[in-house]
């Protein structure tokens, strides 16, 4: 690893690693990797109140994770970078593994 690399670097790494280190909005992101959605949609995805959903968003958007675009009167809210979403998936890859099939069972 090239420290003095990472030393430009360090402090939004450092960053993003803490707005991660909530599950909360580390759930958020991972449903927002899937794609789009609007806070109603994110209430029912990740079982969050909408006061408390829109405080992590908040914070997720100040941190730069997220992005937004307004359509009529909703907010749909993604994940603002290849950065972040290479991160979201390293995680899935290593702590949502996906099930092996079952062998075929013998007859």
């Amino acid at each position: 690893m090239h420290v003095d690399r990472l030393h430009a670097h360090s402090a939004r790494a450092a960053a993003v690693l803490k707005a991660l280190g909530n599950d909360r909005r580390l759930l958020i992101l991972c449903a927002l990797a899937g794609g789009e959605h609007t806070v109603g949609d994110l209430e029912a995805r990740v079982g969050l109140s909408q006061s408390a959903l829109s405080q992590h968003l908040a914070r997720l958007r100040r941190d730069h994770l997220v992005a937004t675009r307004r359509v009529g009167q909703h907010i749909h809210y993604r994940i603002a970078s290849d950065e972040v979403m290479a991160i979201i998936e390293t995680l899935a890859r290593l702590y949502c593994p996906v099930p092996e099939p079952a062998p075929p069972r013998p007859r």
